[in-house]
């Protein structure tokens, strides 16, 4: 059974850092592609950025220079460390494993098999 638990979101003002977590299990995050995703109210699940089995990783526009992702593989974890925060990154944030071992990143909802239960960030100005 797999499972992705995030945690970390929360209610911080522009400018501000938050780091995201998300500890799979069933899997081990270092043999797959894990994807970061993100859905605001009343707008589509939207691809933030990636992380290949190599560690590579790819943003999209808005975030790059901002967002980096990481992995700990001793945990069994990837992050999402969220720099100068904007109000338009508000939304609930999702990790995501797409279960083709040594995989590279995929930028589609539908390459992900596994996704976590989300997590909330709101950026007030």
């Amino acid at each position: 059974q797999v499972q992705l638990v995030e945690s970390g979101g929360g209610v911080v003002q522009a400018g501000d850092s938050l780091r995201l977590s998300c500890v799979a299990s069933g899997r081990t995050v270092g043999y797959y592609a894990m994807g970061w995703f993100r859905q605001a109210p009343g707008k589509e699940r939207e691809f933030v950025g990636g992380l290949s089995w190599r560690a590579t990783t790819y943003y999209r526009d808005s975030v790059k220079g901002r967002f980096t992702i990481s992995r700990d593989s001793a945990k069994n974890t990837v992050y999402l460390q969220m720099n100068n925060l904007k109000p338009e990154d508000t939304a609930t944030y999702y990790c995501a494993l797409n279960d083709r071992r040594f995989s590279t990143i995929e930028l589609g909802i539908s390459d992900y098999r596994y996704w976590g239960q989300g997590t909330q960030v709101t950026v007030s100005l």
